[in-house]
């Protein structure tokens, strides 16, 4: 199939054989491949006059079983495929035949009808079944097992259809991904088409997987002119955006121009004049930080300067909480608890009950939880109401296992409401408590953050707690990191690995790898109990085998772990033969292999099977989950077009559509996996990363193993890594905004 699709060429591929076009048209039998993305199809089709089949390759709109097919193109002969007919325009519009109807109706277009309703609702209306759908739908309730809520699913469906093809249509002539037209639809309506013509790039802000590039050739199909501001200032705001993607909150205004100027190819002074229009009129914003001028959009300032200002606020004064006698309250916890406390925790508890916020820091087996749990045990016992959250799914479980409290992701504490992408708390109706406890704070953002510090009642208290050496958050800004380093906050620094901890080689090798130390061979006399291997390949084919043989076999022989459930595959970058895509594909084929007894549905990329392990990669407020949260697909259902997936005890529903949501997460970015902790984690490393070999990245892996970590590589590549401790800057005004008098 794929040497067919590379063979038969792609959208807008030219006959060079004959300029002279011919014409076929047929009813399409079947749909051998079709690429939502750029709408590229292979169909077979009945064509009168033909005695088999005809192969049809070109581009269309949708491709369904039943449809006829007008075609416009030339005949050409494959040396492997054989005979087929290269399409340079493709038209299709529904069935007249009743065969035709029935192939139409089953192929799955319309949700709700599979191939059994297909044909008992063609034997009992004939080829009047579209005229009943569109006009007198109640009369399907006639058929057996059609109730009025099927009917309604499938009477909307089709409403939804009819202005999908439309803009589908009007999409595809003018060269955009038509997997899109359903998101288009739900944000602009029925007029989307007209909202589109008059400003395309409108697109890139409003429907998730449409950026500029695609909305600029839109534009330019439109009629729109290369040189418009219009063109210009949407290029800055795009600049904008992709550099919030990689971490930053503004950009110096002479990089925010370069950068445009690559992205647009326009004269300089149309640049400048755009984004002087964007300052007018309040697109984006500018600041003078230190000396120094950034551009920023304008809710990552808001959400800056709001973080400054509540910070100071909350640093103003002491801790308000009731009167605690020290030395009694430490003894009553220690009785309690069963566990005495070390000097350097003392005095981090110490600074805990009189600060009225802190941050407690510090690496693996340092004693954060501990001091937490005392924290909460001495403030509780004074009725103290305490709220506890983190920003995923896997770090608040983990917080509630350690504290015995619920704890909650930030998302759901705040009460974010679906399709607002807003809060419900905030400071008109914050949160009902005393103390509010972040954990995993290096995870949490600019904008996250100023949400949470919003949300915050006046008087309350507030302990971050986080560990600064680890990645920074995958969205703007570096806000840990920022908050520590400006000196305005009180800090409590644990640095003293315990005893338990001690016996664990996955914390020694944490803390030697952050100290700049490669981590030594394993003593073979110890390794049978070890909880960190090192396996010494050279080349990066050996280092994939070896990668899928220790999670498929050699993990759950030895340690009884599930490798699908239990076993976490983290990578340090996308691309190449040790990337996560790669990666994904191959642990699929060996842990998850195809039988018939498992539906899959391919989509966007990436084939989907029963049983699958899938990561979510963005936020989506209204199915209430969030980018980097990981589940499980239960069950394909190709008659609805609809993928169920759970995520630890909640299923969630995703039309076929929403799947670019998805991606397969038996292997996933360390990156995607902070916040979380696995039983096991395994971690290829190779020099054909070297441009993301960095000291936080590979001590940010290690420390999400909680019972097993096993890297698999180059010990010139790890020992190039664990040396290279530069980090990108991030352009931000955080920390000036903190320590601005």
């Amino acid at each position: 199939m794929e040497q067919l699709i590379q063979k038969g060429g792609g959208p807008g591929t030219r006959p060079g054989a004959n300029p002279l076009l011919e014409k076929v048209s047929g009813i399409v039998e079947r749909v051998t491949f079709f690429n939502e993305e750029n709408g590229y199809a292979v169909l077979r089709v009945e064509v009168k006059g033909q005695r088999d089949l005809v192969t049809v390759v070109g581009a269309v709109p949708s491709a369904n079983p039943g449809e006829w097919l007008t075609a416009e193109g030339v005949w050409v002969h494959d040396r492997e495929f054989g005979k087929q007919f290269r399409a340079e325009k493709l038209t299709s519009t529904p069935p007249t035949t009743i065969e035709g109807i029935e192939k139409f109706l089953g192929s799955g277009m319309v949700k709700g009808i599979g191939p059994v309703y297909a044909k008992k609702m063609v034997t009992h209306f004939g080829d009047r079944i579209f005229d009943i759908i569109e006009t007198s739908s109640a009369s399907l309730e006639d058929i057996d097992g059609i109730g009025p809520v099927r009917r309604k699913k499938i009477k909307q469906a089709w409403e939804e259809q009819k202005v999908i093809r439309e803009i589908m249509v009007f999409l595809h002539s003018h060269g955009v991904s038509t997997s899109r037209a359903v998101r288009i639809f739900k944000t602009y309506g029925e007029g989307a088409i007209e909202t589109v013509r008059a400003n395309p790039y409108g697109l890139a802000r409003d429907i998730a997987g449409i950026g500029f590039m695609t909305a600029d050739a839109i534009a330019q199909k439109v009629g729109i002119p290369f040189d418009s501001l219009m063109r210009a200032v949407s290029g800055l705001e795009h600049v904008l955006q992709e550099a919030m993607g990689e971490g930053h909150c503004a950009l110096p205004p002479e990089l925010l121009k370069e950068s445009a100027l690559k992205l647009l190819g326009v004269a300089s002074p149309i640049v400048d004049r755009a984004l002087e229009q964007s300052l007018t009129r309040g697109d984006v914003k500018k600041d003078v930080l230190e000396g120094d001028e950034l551009i920023f959009l304008p809710r990552i300032q808001w959400a800056e300067e709001g973080i400054a200002a509540r910070v100071r606020s909350l640093v103003e004064g002491g801790a308000s909480y009731p009167p605690i006698d020290f030395e009694k309250a430490v003894a009553w916890h220690e009785q309690r608890s069963g566990k005495q406390l070390a000097a350097s925790q003392k005095a981090a508890l110490k600074q805990a009950l009189v600060s009225r916020m802190l941050i407690i820091t510090g690496g693996p087996g340092v004693g954060k939880t501990t001091l937490v749990n005392a924290v909460l045990s001495i403030l509780q016992a004074k009725k103290v109401r305490c709220l506890l959250c983190a920003p995923t799914g896997r770090a608040a479980k983990r917080l509630s296992e350690t504290t015995g409290m619920e704890a909650r992701t930030i998302h759901r504490l705040l009460e974010v409401q679906p399709g607002r992408a807003s809060f419900a708390r905030n400071e008109h109706n914050p949160l009902e408590c005393d103390l509010l406890v972040v954990d995993e704070t290096s995870m949490v953002d600019v904008m996250l953050m100023n949400s949470l510090l919003r949300a915050l009642p006046a008087g309350a208290n507030l302990a971050l707690v986080g560990d600064m050496d680890q990645l920074p958050s995958v969205g703007p800004g570096s806000v840990l990191r920022d908050l520590i380093e400006s000196g305005v906050v009180p800090v409590a620094r644990l640095t003293e690995v315990f005893r338990q901890a001690a016996n664990s080689r996955i914390i020694m090798v944490a803390h030697q790898v952050n100290r700049g130390v490669p981590p030594e061979p394993e003593n073979q006399n110890q390794s049978q109990t070890s909880d960190f291997y090192f396996i010494d390949r050279e080349s990066p084919e050996l280092i994939g085998d070896t990668l899928v043989e220790v999670v498929k076999k050699r993990i759950p022989a030895r340690f009884q772990f599930d490798p699908i459930r239990d076993v976490q595959v983290l990578c340090p970058m996308n691309r190449g033969s040790l990337g996560i895509r790669e990666l994904n594909l191959r642990l699929q084929t060996e842990l998850n292999p195809f039988d018939h007894g498992k539906r899959q549905v391919e989509k966007f990329g990436w084939l989907f099977r029963e049983g699958d392990k899938v990561i979510q990669t963005q936020n989506n407020y209204d199915k209430d989950v969030f980018n980097g949260d990981i589940g499980q697909v239960i069950s394909i259902e190709p008659d609805d077009r609809n993928v169920r997936v759970q995520f630890d005890t909640r299923e969630v529903d995703y039309e076929y559509g929403e799947l670019d949501e998805l991606q397969l997460a038996y292997a996933i970015t360390i990156h995607k996996s902070q916040g979380s902790e696995f039983k096991a984690v395994v971690i290829p490393i190779a020099m054909q990363q070297y441009l993301l070999l960095q000291r936080n990245l590979i001590y940010t892996g290690i420390t999400r193993g909680r019972n097993l970590v096993v890297l698999i590589g180059q010990r010139k590549a790890l020992g190039m890594a664990v040396r290279n401790d530069r980090t990108e800057k991030r352009f931000s005004g955080l920390q000036s905004r903190l320590t601005r008098p």
